[in-house]
């Protein structure tokens, strides 16, 4: 399992890379070299210690963004977001680089740095409370599916969209595009999107979730929804 995370890492970094590197038309893009080893050095690295810590979870994540018992409506929601990610990097490409239609300053590099560091933290430390973080909409029969109620799940009811929001941010600023940047209200509103779809599933098939969301109340950002 550890040697097929480590080439599925390798290839969808692989895959990311080839796209923004087309759209820019050069190698030349520090930013771009600067994301894919950051998130390529990360992403081995959380998927080591999942093996080590979790390794249900780690089969988990390492399947497929559409699955049989997947809803309907989740596979939708999944599809539109992959199909609009690789859409998102080559219009980054072409604004960062090939056009030059934006002007990102070191400084704001570094922020989206900052953010995309912080992201992952999140979504590791949510994995590392929630053993069920699956990729998809789904109830987890076979591995004794529960609330969770502790650590970040203590503020937000999805903690790893709230991180998925910092990772949007970062990528576009690490990569220099304020276009990106942008586009990112589209990923915040899938994702208001999707929580609601995601809800009805735990609500219907998961006992105590309806108390858990009655106590907390914010379902993506704290103080605010």
């Amino acid at each position: 399992m550890v040697v097929r995370m480590i080439v599925q890492n390798l290839a969808s970094f692989g895959v990311m890379g080839a796209v923004l590197f087309l759209s820019a038309g050069t190698f030349h893009w520090p930013g771009a070299w600067v994301y894919l080893v950051v998130m390529i050095g990360l992403g081995l690295a959380s998927g080591l210690l999942l093996a080590r810590h979790d390794p249900g979870l780690l089969k988990e994540r390492l399947g497929s963004p559409v699955q049989k018992a997947q809803t309907t409506a989740d596979k939708v929601v999944t599809s539109v977001l992959f199909v609009l990610i690789f859409g998102w990097l080559a219009l980054m490409g072409l604004d960062a680089v090939r056009f030059g239609w934006s002007a990102v300053p070191v400084w704001a590099q570094v922020i989206g740095l900052l953010s995309l560091l912080l992201s992952i933290w999140i979504v590791f430390r949510t994995m590392r409370e929630n053993s069920f973080a699956a990729p998809v909409v789904k109830i987890q029969k076979d591995r004794g599916h529960r609330v969770i109620t502790t650590g970040p799940y203590g503020y937000v009811r999805h903690p790893m969209y709230f991180g998925a929001l910092f990772f949007f941010i970062g990528t576009s600023l690490v990569l220099g595009s304020w276009w990106g940047l942008a586009f990112t209200l589209v990923f915040a509103t899938l994702l208001c999107i999707r929580i609601p779809i995601e809800e009805r599933a735990l609500r219907a098939g998961l006992e105590g979730y309806d108390a858990y969301a009655a106590r907390v109340r914010y379902r993506l950002i704290p103080l605010i929804w």
